[in-house]
C-alpha cells in the first residue's frame, strides 16, 4: 500500500512539474521555455488551500473545495485557452492542466486503488 502512495505521489508531480515541458515543446515550439516557466507560475494557483483545514489533505479532492479549484473556475480556464491570445493562453493551459492533474490525482487513484 505505501509503494502506491508513492506511486502516486510522484505521479502527481512529474504531471505538475516535468510533462509541462511536453506541453510546452509541442504546443508552444518557438518560446517552449517561457510557455514552461509560465505553467511553473500557475501552481501558484495552490495559494487556495492555505484556506483549507487541514491545509493539505490527501484523501481530499481538491477539483470542487477549494475555490480557485471549482467547477465555475477551471470553466474560466477552459475559455482563456479559446479566447485568450499569448501568455494568458499560455497561463490558461496551465491553470487547466493543473486542474487536471488535480483531478486525476484524487479521483483516478481512487477509483482504482481504493485508498
Amino acid at each position: 500500500m505505501t509503494e502506491l502512495f508513492y506511486l502516486r505521489e510522484i505521479f502527481h508531480y512529474f504531471l505538475h512539474f516535468i510533462f509541462p515541458v511536453v506541453i510546452a515543446r509541442v504546443f508552444f515550439k518557438s518560446n517552449w521555455r517561457k510557455a514552461y516557466f509560465i505553467m511553473l507560475a500557475t501552481m501558484a494557483v495552490d495559494i487556495d488551500h492555505v484556506f483549507a483545514d487541514p491545509i493539505f489533505d490527501p484523501n481530499r479532492a481538491s477539483i470542487g473545495f477549494h475555490p480557485l479549484h471549482t467547477y465555475p473556475a477551471i470553466a474560466v480556464y477552459f475559455l482563456g485557452t479559446v479566447f485568450l491570445k499569448g501568455n494568458y493562453k499560455i497561463a490558461a493551459v496551465g491553470l487547466l492542466f493543473h486542474m487536471f492533474t488535480d483531478f486525476q490525482d484524487y479521483y483516478f487513484w481512487r477509483l482504482n486503488f481504493n485508498f
